[in-house]
């Protein structure tokens, strides 16, 4: 086996610098390995810049994405402080009622009757089901 091996290194060898004297082969492999080499180099190149574009287009909408969510988070920002807003007037109205004690025995009237309401509604709708 190392024979063989032997034999064909002797024998490219051997051609090799027989290829090597004539100039026109030298240069037509040479030019034909450089136009090989070209056409890889401008298929990468031509890869590369179609990798570019959808990576800059995904870039891109990641940005318009970012930015609506940042808008929406802007107005959801503004809308909880109006409400923060409302709720402290309204819990400031709420405790001036209660600082008196007549409008506090009223409150107390007005959430007895609520309460009492609430619960003979539950009743009635209770014996409805019990009939059906």
């Amino acid at each position: 086996m190392s024979y063989r091996r032997d034999y064909r290194s002797s024998k490219s060898a051997l051609f090799d610098s027989f290829d090597k004297l004539e100039e026109g082969g030298l240069r037509s492999s040479s030019s034909f390995s450089h136009e090989i080499k070209e056409h890889d180099n401008d298929k990468a190149i031509d890869g590369l810049q179609d990798r570019v574009a959808f990576l800059k287009r995904l870039t891109g909408d990641i940005h318009d994405e970012v930015e609506s969510h940042n808008r929406l988070l802007d107005r959801m920002g503004n809308g909880m402080d109006a409400t923060r807003g409302i709720m402290s007037g309204t819990m400031d109205r709420f405790n001036k009622v209660f600082e008196k004690k007549s409008n506090r025995r009223m409150c107390t009237l007005v959430v007895g009757f609520v309460v009492s309401f609430l619960i003979i509604y539950y009743l009635i709708r209770m014996l409805r089901y019990v009939r059906d």
